[in-house]
């Protein structure tokens, strides 16, 4: 048992929130404000176990954690969670480029109409942070 399982749950949630703001700024940290208006509860694990628990692990680093994210929520056709994590993804250091190319690569794994609808998510981030990628 390590050092990780005997954390209270006010620890969990306090270095929940920090990675959380280190990843989306308080800006993105209101998207789980306004979870909370509404259900605090859901909040709360939303930050205590997604970002306390498995964000702030040590083994991999936050953009890698990303990858996994946006492949994740694309497989599964989640993009309504996709613009968070894409912003995420830009702040913790993937480049634009990078983005596009997992967008590519679910096409082949979880079929084009999937990755045209996070296609269509990740446009609507770049032109909101005014980014346009350099494509070859």
């Amino acid at each position: 048992m390590g050092s990780e399982d005997r954390l209270t749950n006010a620890e969990r949630y306090e270095r929940g929130m920090k990675t959380l703001v280190e990843m989306v700024g308080e800006e993105g940290a209101q998207t789980i404000g306004n979870i909370g208006a509404f259900f605090p509860d859901m909040a709360h694990q939303i930050v205590s176990f997604g970002f306390g628990d498995l964000y702030s692990r040590k083994t991999l680093d936050l953009k890698q954690r990303e990858i996994i994210t946006i492949t994740s929520l694309i497989t599964q056709g989640a993009t309504e969670q996709l613009p968070f994590h894409v912003h995420a993804a830009l702040n913790v250091g993937l480049t634009p480029e990078e983005i596009l190319e997992i967008v590519l690569h679910c096409a082949g794994y979880a079929g084009f109409p999937k990755a045209c609808g996070a296609l269509n998510v990740v446009s609507e981030v770049f032109k909101a942070r005014n980014i346009t990628p350099v494509t070859t």
